[in-house]
């Protein structure tokens, strides 16, 4: 009986092994996260590979990563120079859609506003803190503005979301590039923070004169109006899908780590950014098994190729041509103890 008792432990264990070793295991950022769900839930249905994702921010999801107690990251950051040297070994962006940060309010029957950059950075550095302040008036003279206390909402986790709203506000500010500067957590000069973008979303949601920063899906998906930003060509442009594109028609890098805010770009919307999957350039440095590694690179292939079709319904912005050029020489570079996956 104890001889066949073991036989039938060492089976469930073995069983149970096989099965957990077909999931793929990723945690990070928030902003692509409607895309992601749609993405693996379809590379699910058509391979059999499960994709367990966790939206818990870019910044834990680079954490994890370093960690490796994931198979892969995502953040909407991408890793500086520095960052890079904290990894055990190369790490490697891989491009999956763009999208747009919009700025998101709580005002009374909330019409449809439209903000300057000098606009922006006065409300987020604390100047500006009344609906009915001279300056916003100025630029929505049809609007009728109530004299309500402008309260911001930001992030409170590490957030690539956030990283791209002050990439944004540190090139159109002097001073707020001084004081705050770019990250993915920052010591914020005014406001209250939440999780999330669904966190942020809820929020203003509740709070009447709210203004904070959120991926457009979530504005969409609550109902939740979005502000025209006036960028660098003095036009207003609404974030959406043709201008995030716009945005994006800039020359790319080899390793993809190209920020998209502040475009030069006429018609682009001037709060744009590419979102990325993290991985190790050799994947054995934290998957144990090749098999493993060749359904990570499926997966990865399968998101810029037959995943890109899920973008537009979801408002991202699919990877132009010559973005996915980039991303496909960039997963060809992936290897599993010095070997090429994909040949």
């Amino acid at each position: 009986m104890k001889k066949i008792s073991l036989i039938l432990t060492l089976l469930l264990i073995f069983t149970g092994y096989n099965l957990n070793a077909g999931e793929l295991t990723g945690a990070g950022a928030t902003f692509p996260y409607p895309f992601y769900s749609k993405v693996f839930y379809e590379f699910y249905r058509q391979t059999g590979i499960r994709v367990n994702y966790q939206a818990i921010g870019s910044g834990g999801g680079i954490r994890q990563l370093r960690a490796k107690t994931v198979d892969f990251g995502a953040s909407d950051a991408f890793l500086s120079n520095e960052e890079l040297k904290k990894f055990e070994s190369p790490v490697v962006h891989i491009p999956t859609c763009a999208g747009a940060v919009v700025l998101t309010y709580n005002l009374p029957g909330n019409p449809q506003i439209k903000l300057t950059p000098e606009v922006i950075a006065g409300i987020f550095l604390g100047k500006i803190t009344k609906w009915n302040d001279t300056r916003i008036k100025k630029i929505n003279p049809d609007v009728n503005l109530p004299p309500m206390k402008i309260v911001v909402v930001h992030r409170s986790d590490g957030s690539g979301t956030t990283f791209i709203f002050s990439d944004y506000l540190t090139k159109i500010s002097k001073e707020w590039a001084k004081k705050v500067g770019r990250g993915k957590s920052l010591n914020w000069p005014t406001g209250i923070g939440a999780k999330g973008n669904p966190g942020v979303a809820g929020l203003i949601r509740q709070i009447p004169g709210s203004i904070g920063y959120v991926e457009l899906i979530y504005a969409i998906q609550n109902h939740m109006p979005a502000a025209l930003i006036q960028n660098k060509h003095g036009n207003f442009i609404k974030p959406s899908i043709k201008s995030v594109t716009m945005a994006s028609n800039v020359p790319l890098p080899d390793d993809m780590r190209v920020s998209l805010t502040n475009t030069d770009a006429p018609d682009g919307y001037p709060i744009s950014g590419f979102t990325w999957l993290l991985v190790y350039r050799d994947l054995s440095t934290n998957i144990k098994t090749k098999e493993k590694a060749q359904s990570l690179v499926k997966l990865l292939w399968f998101t810029i190729h037959e995943g890109q079709k899920y973008a537009t319904p979801l408002h991202y912005a699919p990877l132009s041509p010559s973005a996915k050029l980039k991303a496909e020489k960039l997963i060809r570079s992936l290897t599993f103890k010095g070997v090429k996956i994909l040949k």
